[in-house]
């Protein structure tokens, strides 16, 4: 998935988790931030980040933010947004008959159901901003809902759907992603119950541009038929 229009900044500070303040064009903004996690570690003062203008009417702040390059050189896309989208153009070039974003089962919405040869498929997307060591970790913040649709995958993989659990890395250099069991273990709970249900968990590497976000397009969808 791509922006239409970027801009840089320098992160300044975030008074609460929905907006920042930045220094852009010679004057401090407040923006919006596209990520209600902690991402403590990527937005420090001083931080380079990089904006949208979506324009769209009645907004109270002009930009997004949407990426920062961490202190030690990486860059991050933190648009909570972009995992999704970054996912459906992957799963559409993976050769499905059927993809349907936001499929309603159980008491959810499942992040995409799709159809391949006659067998029915779950996915729930999840977006990977906190890397350390080189290894990703979900969630930065605790996530009852993230726990909540790991259950439902859990549910599904039981009543014959191939159940699948991704994580969209949004960082390049990082392969793999763990629980985050010391900030949510319910979640981490839900992860290890999954996979002894059945339930696939993908690792999902991305390119990531100030620009754009997109699953390296090597990644193809590892998933066997049933017999």
């Amino acid at each position: 998935m791509k922006y239409p229009n970027v801009t840089p900044a320098a992160f300044l500070d975030r008074p609460n988790r929905f907006i920042a303040r930045v220094a852009v064009g010679g004057k401090t903004e407040t923006v919006h931030v596209k990520n209600t996690g902690r991402c403590r570690e990527l937005l420090k003062p001083g931080a380079e980040v990089w904006l949208t203008a979506p324009d769209t009417p009645g907004r109270k702040t002009k930009y997004d933010l949407v990426a920062v390059r961490k202190d030690t050189g990486a860059l991050f896309n933190i648009d909570s947004h972009a995992p999704n989208a970054a996912a459906k153009e992957w799963l559409c070039a993976q050769g499905f008959d059927k993809v349907v974003p936001e499929h309603r089962y159980g008491d959810s919405r499942i992040d995409f159901y799709m159809e391949k040869d006659g067998e029915r498929y779950l996915m729930e997307v999840k977006g990977c901003t906190l890397a350390i060591g080189g290894v990703g970790y979900f969630p930065d913040a605790p996530t009852e809902r993230g726990a909540k649709h790991i259950r439902e995958l859990i549910r599904a993989a039981g009543e014959g759907y191939r159940a699948v659990l991704a994580f969209v890395i949004q960082t390049e250099d990082v392969t793999e992603v763990r629980p985050n069991a010391a900030t949510d273990p319910a979640f981490a709970q839900a992860a290890a119950d999954a996979k002894q249900a059945g339930v696939t968990v993908l690792f999902l590497p991305c390119l990531v541009e100030p620009d754009c976000l997109s699953i390296r397009p090597e990644t193809s969808f590892p998933f066997p038929h049933s017999e």
